[in-house]
């Protein structure tokens, strides 16, 4: 009773019959939890794989903290792909622009308070997750130039995520990050570059990253499991 309590069911309702077809929106795919503001849904949301109940969830308790600001935010002008499950915690605000694209790999996680800004393109990979008050931007939201040249730089640019990255918190991802697979991130870093050159299993951490450690991993096959069990909802 307690699950059913916190789920905000007129979003979710009105959320998946909305922008699913019938077929498809009467399983319940995505669901809302706690207060949360939607500024647009006008835009495509795809969810590849088996459709199941909950297997996308937005505000949900997962982590030590469990009081909410309710100031969640959910703008969707562009193109949302998830590639089955996903889980986004409490106060979670994403945005994706018009004609942008962003996608969330199997078993991605959005920490509370994160902040996603997506305007051209932002690809999460498989069993990514992104710690407490990071954000992901990929444009700098105001044109800058060279004031020698005049030459103006690109306002954005594409943000890849590898598979099996561990964010941890209060990390910012800039334009034109690139991250390999297997690469833990540590906290309070900015990511601005690409880093795959840099290998998998490795650690980068600073302002702005750089290599900390190689052969550095989380234990993802003694976790995967555990994730399972407290972000996947069952009903």
């Amino acid at each position: 009773m307690k699950f059913y309590y916190t789920v905000n069911w007129t979003k979710t309702l009105y959320f998946n019959f909305k922008k699913f077809p019938f077929s498809t929106a009467k399983k319940l795919p995505v669901f809302f939890y706690g207060k949360i503001h939607f500024q647009n849904i006008k835009g495509q949301i795809i969810i590849n794989g088996p459709i199941k109940t909950a297997m996308i969830g937005y505000g949900q308790h997962f982590e030590t903290a469990t009081k909410s600001k309710g100031i969640a935010e959910f703008s969707l002008f562009g193109k949302l792909v998830f590639n089955g499950y996903s889980h986004f915690g409490k106060d979670v605000i994403l945005y994706i622009g018009k004609n942008a694209y962003c996608e969330f790999g199997y078993m991605s996680c959005l920490g509370s308070d994160v902040k996603v800004v997506c305007t051209n393109k932002i690809i999460i990979g498989d069993w990514s997750g992104i710690g407490y008050e990071s954000q992901i931007i990929d444009t700098n939201s105001h044109p800058m130039k060279n004031t020698v040249t005049g030459e103006h730089y690109p306002m954005s640019g594409p943000i890849y995520i590898g598979t099996h990255n561990a964010f941890s918190n209060r990390i910012s991802i800039m334009p034109n990050t690139k991250t390999p697979d297997y690469c833990v991130i540590a906290s309070n870093t900015l990511c601005n570059k690409d880093y795959t050159n840099l290998g998998n299993n490795i650690l980068i951490g600073g302002i702005p990253a750089r290599l900390i450690k190689n052969n550095y991993s989380r234990d993802w096959e003694n976790e995967k499991e555990l994730l399972k069990k407290y972000k996947v909802i069952e009903l």
